[in-house]
């Protein structure tokens, strides 16, 4: 996927600000992770759906940054 894709996904349930998948600093490839900014009425609904979910052959791992819960979190949370 590229932030394109990204993007169109989870504007089915808001705003999306920002996309930013990571990449590998020596190699260029993505790592398989990304960030995305939405308000955080429009992450909530966007959590709950998309957690989990199938998507380009690649099962969804989406929180909210910086959770307690998950302290291996990146950028924190934007409104």
């Amino acid at each position: 996927a590229n932030e394109s894709h990204v993007r169109d996904l989870f504007a089915e349930y808001g705003q999306v600000y920002a996309v930013r998948l990571m990449k590998d600093k020596r190699t260029g490839k993505r790592r398989g992770f990304g960030f995305v900014v939405m308000a955080a009425a429009d992450a909530k609904p966007a959590i709950a759906k998309l957690n989990e979910k199938e998507y380009m052959e690649r099962t969804l791992k989406v929180r909210i940054a910086n959770d307690p819960k998950h302290p291996d979190g990146g950028k924190p949370e934007q409104d």
